[in-house]
């Protein structure tokens, strides 16, 4: 079942690296008496991902911080290693939180994995952004399809 607005998010550890290495993180010590921003991508370096959506929420990162959010992370179903070799080739910095759902568990546990096998890619995470107050989702778009429309930081921000 899909996760929907109004739901907590489950207790589930993603990866996030740091100068010791990787480190588990839930998604509660992330959004714990905070508002956040949680995106999604089907990979790390792929096409849409790379130019179009983590670049958003980077340009859009202070008008975000400006309507009071005060975490922004993308998720996707990569190893901490590739997630982090992402975040330093787009220059993240500490703007955008970089998750690793290397498993996919975190992904299959709120519903949104789909099958990339048809590109290579195996069991991914669909495209999508939502918006976390206190663990809580208070909102939740999907993309229906390819492409980059309701899960844009454009899209998110006019939500806040």
């Amino acid at each position: 079942m899909t996760i929907q607005v109004g739901d907590t998010l489950p207790s589930i550890n993603l990866t996030t690296m740091t100068d010791e290495g990787p480190k588990p993180v839930s998604m509660a010590e992330i959004s714990s008496g905070k508002k956040v921003v949680l995106f999604a991508v089907p990979g790390a370096f792929t096409p849409t991902c790379s130019v179009q959506h983590l670049p958003g929420f980077l340009e859009k990162n202070s008008d975000l911080k400006e309507k009071g959010v005060d975490v922004i992370a993308c998720v996707s179903v990569n190893d901490p290693f590739v997630m982090k070799a992402w975040g330093e080739d787009r220059s993240v910095g500490d703007d955008v939180m970089m998750l690793s759902d290397g498993n996919g568990e975190f992904t299959a546990a709120i519903g949104l994995e789909m099958d990339g096998s048809g590109f290579g890619l195996g069991t991914r995470s669909q495209r999508y952004a939502m918006i976390i107050d206190d663990g809580v989702v208070s909102a939740l778009n999907v993309e229906p399809g390819p492409g980059l429309d309701v899960s844009s930081a454009e899209t998110i921000l006019g939500l806040l």
